[in-house]
């Protein structure tokens, strides 16, 4: 017992010395630690100590100030809120006065509304049993949309009064922007959707747009019958063929039918496309070709009609387009997959043709304006911007851009031709559907224009027929070749006149839609070839002649769309006579008597046309559509105030008209053109 209790009483000595020995191997650690780890600690407990007292004291300081103040004020009233900000009296509610500090709105979409307090004199009995007034100051912190929501509309007296659905049955709109919060933001460049009433037509007035109608029925009824819902009619075998099973021959004849006022095959049409046209097509489609003719011709369908079946499409295409765009530079590549929605350059090729890339943009402006979506236009705008900033030679372009940089392939050909040709249409014609905010574009149509007259207009022997050459290797060689792709030129040069480009252009239009016109009279059949070559040896005894293999004729619109351009803006009957004069070489020899037009395979023997059995699809919606527009006797109805034609002769609506040129006198028509009154000219 005794060792036990010494044990005992032993123990508190035993924790003392313990503890103690903590202390010493505490402090012994601490002077272990470098000086840098000891001023670090020490920072460390000095700013937790800070904090903690400043909260302790700042509670206290509040409980304190509150319990003064309504001890000290027992029995008289506060007549103002405390000095944090404004307010003003209010009336009671049940007892008890309200004042609201009003703080600035919050923006849309913000959580809270900033400092919305309220303060409430509330009367209380003291530790006495007195009647004493307590300020009570609550803060609300709440998602704010618009001024009013919840807790009711401010008035400028800072009364919070309480919704009243008969005084505010809707919520306040927007304010808007402050007006100090800065400069004003730049109109967009693509106007919002207005409301429009379908477009009306009168159908043809006259014999010949009867005949060009009848031509129409004609081919529209073999492709109805034998390739329905296909990309291409055979005529003569009375079968179909598909190019990207999109239905090209359809969507691309749309608008020929509405404006022929054709209502029962358009209502056909519009049905198939509503019921049957999937866009979910699992190959490989060209961009180009798949924006020009089946975007286009479904914005312009549904611009003339409204009807939304075509801008739902329009929209689902625009989508699966878009992959396109996604490369290194922004410069589009030419393929993309509708189903996998990936994208790629043709396989002969790892770049992409510069007409291709820069003739989308009145398609992608276009659907942006109707759908509300800027990305369309963004993608499609950037590559016109991206081009315009390039380097040229005298305004004119090479036919090739990479999509991995964005620069021109510098020694490919220079052409107004294929792969070039569209470019430079497309330039005056943004303008002409966006205005000023596209002046750049227009400037750019005019370097390119000055750049044609010095480098490619050149004169054929014997006759000094105008024609458009190319340029070779970078621009070190001259090749007198001219496509029949090239005759858009004419027109797109009327076109820019009109717009406030030089009177001289309309020189050379004249000059080179002579020529155009000339490559189908002299010809046996009185159709034009693909490709014309030009004499300029003096000793050459004709203009021009064609190669076998360039001999054929796909029926194509280029010199009826300038034909159009000329007589809208001229008023010159003689060009309403060539284009009757081609009409009716398409009717001698390109006609199929069981239905439908083909292609033939040489213009140069009307007792061998080797015919090719295919009907492409701008036969209707480009080549008929510009012959009836051509000999209506109301240029009115599609003026180019109001629409600008996509380079498949899509109209779409002009979005911001350019500002009018000063008027000036008409000018004089080249030989052997009569002059006439004009009809849309400025």
């Amino acid at each position: 017992m005794a060792d036990f209790a010494m044990q005992v009483s032993e123990l508190p000595l035993l924790g003392a010395a313990k503890a103690g020995s903590t202390g010493r191997s505490l402090w012994r650690r601490w002077n272990r630690l470098s000086r840098l780890q000891r001023n670090i600690i020490t920072i460390v407990l000095g700013i937790t100590i800070f904090c903690v007292v400043f909260l302790i004291f700042n509670d206290h300081s509040s409980n304190t100030l509150q319990s003064s103040t309504s001890e000290s004020s027992a029995g008289q009233r506060l007549e103002a809120a405390p000095a944090e900000a404004p307010a003003a009296a209010g009336p009671r509610q049940g007892g008890v006065e309200v004042r609201r500090v009003i703080g600035r709105p919050a923006a849309p979409g913000q959580h809270h509304g900033g400092a919305n307090i309220e303060h409430r004199l509330e009367e209380t009995l003291d530790g006495a049993g007195n009647k004493v007034q307590r300020v009570n100051k609550l803060v609300h912190l709440h998602h704010v949309d618009k001024i009013g929501e919840d807790l009711g509309d401010d008035d400028p007296s800072g009364v919070r009064n309480p919704p009243d659905p008969d005084r505010d049955p809707e919520p306040e709109q927007d304010p808007g922007p402050d007006p100090d919060s800065g400069p004003a933001q730049p109109e967009p460049l693509i106007p919002p959707r207005a409301k429009r009433a379908p477009v009306q037509f009168p159908g043809p007035t006259n014999v010949r747009q009867r005949a060009v109608v009848s031509a129409f029925q004609h081919a529209w009824t073999a492709y109805t019958n034998y390739a329905w819902g296909h990309d291409h009619l055979k005529p003569i075998s009375q079968t179909a063929h598909d190019w990207f099973g999109l239905g090209l021959t359809l969507i691309d004849s749309l608008d020929t039918m509405y404006i022929m006022d054709l209502k029962k095959e358009f209502a056909e049409a519009r049905d198939w496309v509503a019921d049957h046209l999937s866009l979910d097509v699992s190959d490989y489609v060209n961009v180009f070709e798949t924006t020009i003719r089946v975007l286009g011709g479904l914005l312009s369908a549904h611009h003339l009609s409204q009807d939304d079946v075509f801008l739902k499409k329009a929209v689902d295409l625009g989508d699966r387009l878009l992959p396109a765009f996604n490369t290194p530079s922004g410069i589009p590549y030419s393929d993309v997959n509708l189903h996998t929605l990936k994208a790629r350059g043709p396989a002969w090729n790892p770049d992409s043709s510069t007409a291709e890339v820069a003739t989308l943009q009145l398609e992608f402006n276009q659907l942006s304006h109707v759908s509300g979506d800027r990305r369309y236009s963004d993608r499609a705008m950037a590559v016109s911007n991206h081009i315009s900033g390039l380097p040229k030679k005298e305004g004119l372009v090479p036919i090739y851009i990479s999509t991995k940089d964005g620069q021109f392939r510098q020694y490919s050909v220079v052409t107004m031709g294929a792969r070039g040709d569209s470019y430079y249409e497309y330039l005056i014609k943004q303008y002409a559907q966006l205005g000023l905010p596209l002046a750049h574009l227009r400037n750019d149509f005019n370097a390119s224009v000055q750049g044609i007259q010095h480098l490619l207009v050149k004169k054929s022997k014997p006759g000094d027929l105008t024609f458009l050459a190319e340029l070779m290797s970078g621009g070190k060689n001259i090749k007198p070749k001219m496509d029949h792709l090239a005759c858009f030129l004419p027109g797109t040069l009327a076109l820019s006149v009109r717009l406030g480009l030089p009177p001289s252009y309309m020189k050379l239009a004249e000059e080179l839609m002579y020529t155009c016109y000339l490559t189908y009279s002299r010809q046996a059949t009185g159709l034009a070839p693909e490709i014309t070559y030009f004499n300029m040896n003096p000793d050459s005894t004709t203009d021009f002649y064609v190669k076998p293999l360039d001999a054929h004729s796909l029926l194509r619109p280029e010199t009826l769309e300038s034909l159009w351009y000329l007589y809208h803006l001229t008023g010159n009957r003689t060009y309403q006579d060539w284009g009757w004069n081609i009409f009716q070489a398409f009717e001698k020899y390109a006609r199929v008597p069981t239905g439908g037009y083909t292609s033939i395979g040489d213009v140069r023997n009307p007792d061998n046309l080797n015919p090719r059995d295919s009907m492409e699809s701008f036969f209707l919606g480009e080549t008929l559509k510009y012959l009836y527009l051509l000999f209506s006797d109301d240029q009115s109805s599609l003026n180019l105030n109001d629409y600008v034609f996509n380079t498949e002769a899509h109209p779409l609506p002009v979005l911001r008209r350019p500002p009018a040129p000063p008027p000036r006198a008409p000018l004089a028509a080249a030989p052997p053109v009569a002059a006439g009154a004009g009809h849309d000219y400025i």
